[in-house]
């Protein structure tokens, strides 16, 4: 070896250690969990996978069945039959309520996928697995992605319901307070993907969530006036201020005041609904990320 091509072996050496050096210094550590903001702007960089994700699951859930997709129509139709023939027509619970078929088609319709948000969410962590396994990327996308989807799945039965008031008696008829269904829908996405979030961790840590969930979420929607009010059976004030602020009631008597009854909800329960879709959202998400490393972790 001339002395020439030593001192070019050389160089080459040193050049190449100080790249690798270089390299070293750009490079994060794998499997630690990112800082806050820097974990938003990743969603945000995946958003466009996020609405892709969920418009190709969207509208799905009824594949394989002859009438398809008519039955996110049909069931909840089904399901309001049932409660009115029971609470309705046998006990009685339609007494004192204005138009009580379209009050019972609302809350039927449209509490549900509160509901689905937890017992649903509570699961997307489990079912994604392939995906964390194959892709590194923020664990929230599961979550928003699901939440996303249910949004899209509940705006056929929300259609059905507006036309349903119109037709059955007695009829409600459309009004501009049916425009601020728009932001109660808003609120109401909030809500579940807070919702989905906590039940999402929640669940990853303690697996048997999952089947204790639907029997939580059954003692939420009997006591959120799906079919019947408060003010019959509750006559203590305090018990019946509380009962106020629970968001499902909020959201069922608001979408109710604006479809049925051609009313504005009064300030109050939007301060209390905002605050609750608020500080669910970012609170369950903050809840969420704190966890994203046991995430990746088999149960």
């Amino acid at each position: 070896m001339t002395w020439l091509d030593h001192a070019y072996e050389t160089y080459y050496m040193r050049s190449s250690h100080v790249v690798s050096d270089r390299q070293l210094q750009s490079l994060s550590p794998v499997g630690l969990r990112p800082p806050l903001g820097r974990y938003i702007a990743q969603l945000w960089q995946r958003r466009h996978f996020i609405w892709a994700d969920a418009r190709a699951k969207a509208l799905g859930s009824q594949r394989g069945t002859l009438l398809g997709n008519a039955w996110l129509i049909v069931k909840p139709m089904l399901d309001s039959l049932v409660f009115f023939i029971i609470f309705g027509m046998v006990l009685q619970t339609s007494r004192g309520i204005e138009n009580f078929i379209g009050y019972l088609i609302i809350g039927v319709t449209l509490f549900p996928p509160l509901q689905r948000s937890i017992t649903g969410g509570a699961l997307v962590i489990r079912n994604g697995r392939n995906m964390i396994r194959g892709f590194s990327f923020p664990r929230a996308v599961l979550p928003i992605s699901y939440t996303l989807r249910s949004a899209i799945d509940t705006l056929p039965p929300m259609a059905s319901v507006l036309i349903l008031v119109m037709v059955l008696p007695p009829h409600a008829l459309p009004t501009w307070h049916w425009l601020l269904i728009v932001p109660l829908f808003l609120l109401q996405f909030m809500l579940a993907l807070g919702l989905t979030f906590v039940a999402a961790r929640i669940t990853t840590l303690l697996p048997d969530m999952r089947n204790i969930w639907p029997f939580l979420t059954q003692f939420w929607f009997y006591g959120s006036g799906v079919f019947f009010s408060y003010e019959r059976f509750i006559n203590h004030p305090k018990v019946l201020a509380f009962m106020d602020v629970n968001p499902g009631y909020l959201l069922l008597t608001m979408y109710r005041n604006c479809i049925l009854y051609s009313t504005t909800p009064d300030p109050r329960s939007w301060a209390l609904l905002v605050a609750w879709a608020c500080g669910l959202l970012i609170g369950g998400f903050v809840f969420f990320w704190q966890k994203e490393v046991s995430y990746a972790v088999e149960r």
